[in-house]
């Protein structure tokens, strides 16, 4: 069987909404330059999950798809299958598409964040606070509860699951979570002044703050963790590890 490694010329692409500043398309346009495959990879912007139908009719040769924002979750009811972790965690950013035209789904999120994080931890960092409640948000408690750090949710409205509201937030609760990431979209380009609402003050040397936005590279929230100190991580090189291993799995035969 051929694969993506092979000499056919086969499309991959992201699925999302309003996406023209993605990482992937540049990321694999790249890659697919500096190993000569003759591959491409295209942004498919759309309104609706159920457009990803016509999509997949109407896209010869389509071999993988990533998706993001806002369908890491709703994509789910279209696939015809879903590996188990993708399954446990509750969403897809990796969609294979098999011989037989069938849509497996994958989870390379929660991979790309765990080995993005890992090397930056300390014996204090032990808890954490993670912003927002969305489809990447499950990835990463995913990947903390494999790393064994206890986590709470902190969102704008009550909901199931969730310990904190942002008006909840005080110095004594940022103090006792050395750990806090954004997974939400605040502040990402062109709102590169906004950040989430949280008691900056309270920030120090031994915390971490980890912003799944890449673009701009320094967002506020990472600019205000640097200010007290702490280390701060972008999104980058969890989007590279992720499409990466993104990649492997289009990859398997």
């Amino acid at each position: 069987m051929e694969n993506a490694q092979g000499n056919k010329k086969l499309k991959f692409g992201l699925v999302g909404r309003d996406i023209s500043y993605s990482f992937s398309r540049g990321y694999f346009a790249a890659k697919f330059k500096a190993e000569n495959l003759a591959h491409s990879y295209v942004n498919f912007d759309i309104q609706s999950i159920n457009e990803l139908y016509d999509i997949i009719k109407n896209t010869p040769n389509l071999k993988g798809l990533n998706v993001t924002i806002p369908y890491k979750e709703d994509v789910i009811s279209i696939l015809d299958g879903l590996n188990k972790r993708a399954l446990k965690i509750g969403a897809v950013n990796t969609i294979r598409i098999t011989h037989h035209q069938k849509l497996i789904g994958y989870n390379t999120d929660y991979y790309g964040f765990k080995n993005s994080l890992k090397p930056h931890l300390k014996k204090h960092h032990k808890t954490a606070l993670i912003l927002g409640t969305g489809g990447a948000s499950k990835a990463i408690a995913y990947a903390l509860n494999k790393l064994k750090i206890n986590y709470d949710y902190v969102s704008r409205s009550e909901k199931d699951g969730v310990k904190f509201l942002y008006s909840d937030l005080t110095d004594e609760i940022i103090s006792a979570y050395s750990i806090i990431i954004n997974c939400t979209p605040i502040g990402t380009f062109p709102n590169v002044n906004e950040c989430p609402n949280i008691p900056y003050d309270a920030i120090t040397k031994k915390h971490i703050l980890y912003d799944l936005i890449y673009n701009p590279e320094q967002t506020k929230f990472l600019s205000c963790g640097d200010m007290k100190g702490a280390t701060t991580i972008n999104g980058i090189e969890m989007l590279r590890l992720q499409a990466e291993k993104s990649w492997e799995i289009w990859n398997k035969s």
